[in-house]
């Protein structure tokens, strides 16, 4: 017990945020493995939002580590949980930027509009099938999807970030959530 209490007690030391901070602003070694530890998964997941296949994924999530590494110098600490969110936001850039690069990023303009679907309770869908829906969305509809609902982007600043209109990005949300919505209610009548 008394092991175990002093084991809690120095991670929880050696475990903070800043504490990882300093030690990748040193280049420590340790500093480096204990944020991939800590991170990799919600990184990953970041990155998983917006590009469906494995393999891609891990090409995307290495370019976002070599450049939070280099990058952390310049990082403006703002308290518990920054350092992951600034991660974050590095890893979807990275995970945007190939997604153009790709060629993958295709809005249609101008669509007509289709009646909106009532969800049912969607707590009723596993979070790994709702995810393997929100995975099979066309690129465009999951990216704004994604970029509206985790990264919380308003449609101006989606536009802007990726060289579309406010409307069609309003319109690709719209048609993401009325492709999840027939996804769920699917999932819930072959499943009640």
């Amino acid at each position: 017990m008394r092991g175990r209490l002093l084991q809690k007690n120095s991670n929880t030391e050696a475990g903070s945020e800043h504490n990882l901070l300093e030690k990748l602003r040193r280049r420590e070694p340790e500093g480096m493995h204990l944020f991939f530890e800590r991170y990799a998964g919600y990184l990953t997941a970041v990155c998983s939002r917006y590009v469906p296949d494995q393999a891609s994924v891990q090409d995307i999530l290495q370019d976002a580590l070599l450049q939070i590494f280099e990058a952390v110098p310049r990082f403006e600490y703002r308290g518990e949980g920054s350092l992951k969110a600034w991660a974050g936001r590095i890893t979807a850039n990275r995970a945007l930027k190939w997604l153009r690069a790709q060629g993958r990023l295709r809005f249609v303009e101008d669509l007509p509009d289709l009646p909106e679907e009532e969800v049912a309770d969607v707590q009723k869908v596993p979070p790994a099938v709702l995810q393997g829906f929100i995975k099979a969305l066309p690129d465009g509809y999951r990216t704004v999807f994604n970029l509206v609902v985790f990264e919380q982007k308003s449609h101006k600043e989606i536009a802007a970030l990726l060289g579309i209109k406010e409307d069609s990005s309003a319109s690709q949300f719209f048609r993401a959530r009325a492709a999840l919505a027939r996804q769920i209610n699917q999932y819930l009548k072959e499943h009640e």
